[in-house]
């Protein structure tokens, strides 16, 4: 009794087998034709992070050409104001090129005489003691301090009054 079963067991066994057979392969198709998107899809990626790479870079050189060029014109002016005998007329010329510079590049200056001390644009190197005057006033500007398109540059180092305690 147990052969007659087993070999029905084998007969629907091997039915099933063709079609397992056809499964199996259809599923190898589709897992290599994924595994190539895959491939071709990291590929693009790399392909993207490159030409990106290749554009910023582009970018910082035509960036630092203008300001180097800035830079030359700036350089050539002072260099005629070193070998003239009177340079002040090339020292207010050079002046005049870096203010319009800053201008155009949207750089100004911090305020901060007399008013309050704000940490988030000056930088105080010292305190006074003053009697005068509120607490916390910047009374002294040690280095000018600038904004870039209202943005922080470098802050103002300033000192700041303390006022003076009784005693």
């Amino acid at each position: 009794m147990t052969t007659k079963k087993t070999i029905s067991k084998k007969n629907t066994t091997s039915k099933k087998t063709p079609n397992l057979k056809k499964e199996i392969e259809k599923l190898k198709q589709e897992l290599q034709e994924k595994n190539e998107k895959l491939l071709r899809s990291i590929a693009d990626f790399q392909n993207y992070q490159k030409r990106i790479e290749k554009e910023l870079q582009h970018r910082e050189d035509d960036s630092k050409k203008k300001y180097l060029s800035e830079l030359i014109d700036i350089n050539e002016l002072i260099k005629k104001a070193y070998e003239d005998n009177s340079p002040k007329e090339a020292l207010k010329l050079i002046l005049h090129n870096l203010n319009s510079f800053f201008e155009k590049e949207q750089i100004k200056c911090v305020d901060c005489v007399g008013k309050p001390f704000n940490h988030n644009l000056h930088h105080a190197i010292s305190t006074v003691e003053k009697e005068d005057c509120e607490n916390e006033i910047v009374v002294e500007e040690i280095k000018k301090g600038y904004l870039i398109d209202g943005k922080l540059l470098r802050p103002s180092q300033v000192i700041v009054a303390k006022k003076k305690e009784d005693e």
